[in-house]
């Protein structure tokens, strides 16, 4: 995976398209966060940046298998996006969506 748009100085074979993956963190998250203040050291929380990690790898992990299923060997002009999304009665939810182009390079 690159976020560039090429892999070094690998020649690109076929492109495949884009590939995506996405997570949610439920809408518990941000009472959990406020709840685990506690685990705050020096303006950082442990457990949320936690949450947030595996939200990211989970995406891009779903990525990588999208691709892989097309055939390709590599994924370039990765990007990782972060948004909130409000839900019913004032609750927010996480959501973690990546994506990239499926490409495979020259060995």
């Amino acid at each position: 995976m690159s976020t560039a748009p090429h892999i070094g100085d690998k020649k690109i074979i076929e492109h495949y398209g884009i590939v995506s993956g996405e997570a949610i963190l439920g809408a518990n998250i941000f009472r959990d966060f406020f709840a685990s203040i506690r685990d705050v050291v020096g303006g950082r929380s442990a457990t949320y940046e936690r949450s947030l990690r595996e939200a990211k790898d989970t995406a891009l992990r779903e990525m990588i298998e999208q691709a892989q299923t097309l055939g390709a060997n590599a994924i370039i002009a990765v990007d990782i996006d972060y948004e909130t999304i409000g839900i019913g009665d004032g609750g927010n939810m996480l959501m973690v969506a990546v994506s990239g182009t499926a490409v495979k390079y020259e060995d």
